[in-house]
């Protein structure tokens, strides 16, 4: 008998399924239209900005599924705790995307199936899925990057 174990984010409220896709989850500002991720509930921080400042300007947004590898590495060795990586760890590579709409950049997993040989900067990247880590009870999934075929 085969038992399809739990899915669960490993960190909660960062990214979600949302329009068909992955997608991460910040806050952007009301009064100036400034993008934070990971999430920023305090105030907004741009010095322009001419909002209220006590963090009422600052409202949930999902941000671009898609970008450009602005760089790349691969990681091969294990991250100390609190990362949690499979055992036995996995070397895995990694990609700094700069969003298509928000024009900032966010570090993530590239899709285990890809490695350093298969990217290039600029090339075009979009948000999906991936299981970090899995234990008897569920998987435990994070976001990643994969190429635009």
């Amino acid at each position: 008998m085969t038992t399809t174990k739990e899915r669960r984010p490993a960190i909660d409220g960062w990214f979600c399924e949302r329009d068909g896709g992955v997608r991460l989850l910040g806050t952007r500002c009301a009064s100036c239209g400034t993008p934070y991720f990971p999430r920023n509930e305090l105030a907004c921080r741009n010095p322009r900005c001419e909002g209220p400042r006590d963090g009422s300007e600052l409202a949930e947004y999902a941000f671009s599924a898609r970008g450009r590898i602005w760089s790349y590495a691969d990681s091969r060795y294990k991250p100390p705790p609190p990362y949690v990586s499979p055992d036995p760890f996995r070397p895995y590579t990694v990609a700094a995307v700069e969003l298509e709409d928000e024009r900032m950049v966010v570090l993530g997993q590239v899709v285990p199936e890809c490695t350093v040989d298969d990217l290039d900067v600029g090339m075009e990247v979009e948000l999906t899925e991936g299981v970090l880590y899995e234990d008897d009870d569920a998987e435990y999934t994070v976001w990643m990057w994969r190429p635009v075929k």
